[in-house]
């Protein structure tokens, strides 16, 4: 155990004797996916369904987007603060709390009468979110054996993965059969389902602290996640010179750094010991979360408009073309800990964003239009594959490095981490793919009316739906830009393999050693787990 590691009373199981036998695993983990696949459905579900939400209230662009994106903000806001106070009171009342606001906010939102208490719902959602994401995984750290635990964390890691994919597809096809109000419905029957199992099956933990609770640690990490995370998804839309967006940016910048040093100097105390962050395990595996996550995120933004404005495909056949995608990546991360035992963490994690890489280089050499969906089809696969063999023994490093007392800042961070990464890629590979576009489609625009030029310049669906208003050239202006977009797009993934690349690297050389569980005191736990057995006597 590392020198700098802070001394914590070691997690204390409650209301269980003795260590689950396989049925109740197998129960807490269909439990703990069920209610993961609530929140992360509802991240992007929301998306299909823009245009609807506009008519439905008349609402503007800039509030259809709050509506999307408030639920990521609130989530990503508080995880580490829940997680940390989850870690505390108890695992089980702060999942079950969780689950009903969140299913309470569902309803709202599924009857919402105006765009404003729709905000609102969401606000409620993001919230509950939060109290829900951390402790899905911190449940699975805290119950399940040591050599049971990679098995459970890969999948997680997979319904993390591919859950977003998985949820859209169900949501696109509810507002295709039915209305988009019923895309509530999903989430709130699992977490119905979430529900009763937790209070049957999952057994409740927490940690005794000797230290008050980091208040201070609480809101400016709380403050640094909502200034970056509104940069990332304002950013776009206002513009990255808008004094909004810069003044969000030095909010955030300020605050991380006042939160780095601020837990620096509380130690022991802190709410997260940042001093961990030297240890391999712990920087390696969110720096990669980091990554790939943002790749992931970035190619979904990229793939749905190829899908829809360069094949004519409607949201429904848009979303089941992903499924490939999303099927190898759950798939690879039920492998990746398997694979892991066989060669370790680290090479895994490497022949992970090995594939990863490929799969962008993939892409970026045979897009096209005339290829179509066949001509990606190959690099997606690759992706899907190594992002699941990267996130697991990722997601299982960063959960070791800290002590089994804090297993609910530690899921927090993951989550926090995912977040950002997700907010990061579709902000980065966004900007690049349209700055590209628009490179690209201002040589293709010689004899198109100035007006309807211009329109085109701002992206691919205002080409197409220009393109009738300048008669004979038409068909001229829809093929250069949908020609356009692919060309922005491999010079997206070409930035993006090379991103890969360099991550490729660090994890070669820098990847974490093993991901054997870090115990805060060893003889304390012994102690513990002895206490324990006799109780089962």
């Amino acid at each position: 155990m590392s020198s700098n590691q802070p001394h914590q009373t070691p997690d204390t199981p409650a209301g269980t004797r003795g260590t689950p036998d396989a049925r109740q695993l197998r129960a807490i983990l269909i439990t703990v996916s069920l209610a993961l696949m609530a929140v992360i459905a509802s991240v992007s579900g929301l998306n299909v369904a823009q245009t609807h939400l506009a008519v439905e209230w008349g609402a503007s662009q800039t509030t259809v987007l709050w509506i999307i994106n408030i639920y990521t903000l609130a989530l990503a806001a508080l995880l580490l603060p829940l997680g940390a106070i989850g870690d505390r009171l108890g695992r089980k009342p702060m999942l079950v709390t969780g689950l009903v606001i969140f299913g309470a906010a569902g309803v709202v939102a599924g009857l919402a009468p105006s765009a404003a208490v729709m905000i609102g719902a969401r606000v409620a959602a993001g919230v509950s979110a939060a109290m829900i994401m951390p402790f899905t995984l911190a449940v699975i750290t805290a119950t399940f054996p040591e050599e049971e635990r990679g098995k459970a964390i890969g999948v997680w890691t997979g319904v993390a993965g591919g859950g977003g994919i998985l949820g859209m597809f169900l949501s696109a096809l509810l507002v295709d059969v039915a209305d988009w109000r019923w895309l509530f419905v999903l989430p709130v029957v699992l977490v119905i389902a979430a529900l009763a199992m937790t209070l049957k099956s999952v057994p409740d933990s927490h940690a005794r602290s000797t230290h008050s609770f980091d208040t201070i640690g609480a809101l400016v990490s709380t403050i640094a996640v909502i200034g970056l995370i509104f940069v990332l998804q304002e950013g776009p839309e206002r513009g990255w010179t808008d004094p909004v967006t810069l003044i969000s940016l030095a909010v955030g910048v300020i605050a991380a750094v006042a939160f780095v040093a601020w837990e620096s100097h509380r130690g022991d105390g802190s709410l997260l010991d940042v001093r961990l962050f030297r240890e391999r395990g712990l920087a390696g595996g969110s720096i990669t979360l980091l990554v790939v996550f943002g790749v992931q995120a970035g190619i979904a933004v990229v793939l749905f408009p190829f899908f829809q404005a360069v094949l004519g495909w409607s949201g429904l056949l848009s979303t089941v073309a992903m499924m490939p995608m999303a099927v190898m990546m759950m798939t690879s991360s039920g492998l990746a800990p398997k694979m892991a035992a066989k060669i370790g963490a680290r090479a895994t994690m490497t022949v992970g964003v090995a594939m990863a890489a490929l799969g962008l280089a993939l892409i970026a050499l045979f897009v096209s239009v005339d290829g179509g969906y066949l001509s990606i089809l190959a690099g997606m696969l690759a992706m899907g594959i190594g992002m699941g063999l990267s996130m697991t023994p990722s997601t299982e490093a960063i959960t070791s490095s800290l002590p089994r007392a804090k297993q609910g800042v530690a899921s927090a961070l993951n989550d926090v981490t995912r977040e950002f990464g997700t907010a990061l890629g579709v902000a980065m590979l966004g900007a690049l793919l349209a700055n590209g576009y628009r490179s690209a489609i201002d040589d293709r625009l010689d004899g198109i009316p100035t007006g309807a030029a211009d329109t085109a310049r701002e992206g691919i669906a205002n080409a197409i739906e220009v393109a009738p208003k300048t008669g004979g050239h038409a068909q001229d202006l829809i093929h250069a830009a949908q020609q356009s977009f692919v060309d922005g797009w491999r010079q997206a993934m070409w930035i993006g393999a090379a991103v890969m690349g360099v991550l490729l690297v660090y994890v070669a050389l820098r990847g974490p050693k093993n991901t054997t569980p870090v115990e805060a005191d060893e003889e304390a736990d012994s102690a513990a787990r002895a206490a324990e057995n006799v109780a089962a006597r």
